[in-house]
């Protein structure tokens, strides 16, 4: 069971570095948010799909 959260959380991390890549962020930004998505697997992803480049408006 725990291998299918961690598989799921790996898909979300790397839809979350695409969409990062491919935003209008400048390169630093970019590589800031990837860095935490990378460090922070699962707290990064959230607050990146709260705030990040993009992000939504709460």
């Amino acid at each position: 069971m725990s291998s299918i959260i961690g598989l799921l959380i790996l898909i979300a991390d790397i839809f979350a570095i695409i969409k990062i890549a491919q935003s209008s962020a400048d390169t630093v930004a970019k590589l800031l948010w990837i860095l935490g998505v990378l460090v922070f697997p699962v707290l990064g992803l959230i607050v990146w799909y709260l705030a990040g480049p993009g992000g939504k408006k709460v």
